[in-house]
Parts: C-alpha cells; structure tokens; sequence
C-alpha cells in the first residue's frame, strides 16, 4: 500500500505588476527557504504557465508564473499561511497561490 502525502504548490508571478521581472535573488530565497524546511523541491521556471482572467471591466489580464513544488507527509496549514503571507510581501502581490494536494506515493 502506498504512503499518503501532500504535494504542495507555490504559484509565483515572474512580473510584477508593470511587467518588471523579479530578480533572480526572490527565487533563490524562495527556493532556499523550501528546500531547507521540506529537503526537496522541483521548481517549474523554464516554460513559465500563463494565467488568465477577466478583470470585472471585462479586460483579459495575464500573469506568467513559475511553480515551486514540494513533497509534505503531512499539510501543516498554520505554517503555510503565515509563509504564503511572506511571498505576498516579497513578490508585491495581493495574493500568492498556494494549493496543497492529497497524493500516495506509490
């Protein structure tokens, strides 16, 4: 029987909000810091996902992320939202997503 664990996604804006991209300094902190507290991580960087959504004046907005993944036996939501509350200051963004996924690791 396989082993229950989370994988945990960390959704970050390449761009801030007038298109000036982030040093490569936020992301090595960031990856620093994850690989510290969960002794792996797999950073999507080199084909960036886009997201997109309508804006409430009906305007189409763009936002160019890398994922930043880690590998939890458990999901410790109090950590993550003080953490995810760290990433919305670094990266100058309202919200950063952060969404967690039960898996079994076969």
């Amino acid at each position: 029987m396989g082993t229950p664990s989370v994988l945990i996604q960390v959704l970050l804006p390449l761009y801030d909000n007038e298109g000036t991209p982030f040093d490569e300094q936020s992301f090595g902190r960031t990856r620093a810091e994850l690989l510290a507290k969960f002794g792996g991580l797999t950073a999507h960087l080199r084909a960036p996902a886009r997201g997109l959504w309508k804006t409430e004046d009906g305007e189409i907005e763009r936002d160019d992320v890398a994922i930043f993944e880690v590998m939890a036996r458990t999901m410790d939501e109090a950590w993550w939202a003080a953490y995810r509350k760290t990433l919305e200051e670094r990266f100058r963004q309202d919200v950063v997503l952060v969404r967690a996924i039960a898996t079994t690791m076969l």
